[in-house]
């Protein structure tokens, strides 16, 4: 079992993830969306696990 230190720095983690696939969802965008929107669903991943 993870304490809650652990958590709370995994939390920390993937919040920080979340935020630069969106600033690369949103770098890439007009030149390739298909690739925005994989960042973007990953984004969306890494906030449902926080």
């Amino acid at each position: 079992m993870k304490t809650i230190e652990e958590l709370k720095t995994r939390i920390q983690e993937l919040s920080k993830q979340a935020v630069e696939l969106r600033q690369k969802a949103s770098e890439v965008y007009l030149t390739n969306q298909e690739q925005a929107k994989q960042f973007s669903q990953q984004a969306r991943e890494a906030s449902k696990c926080c």
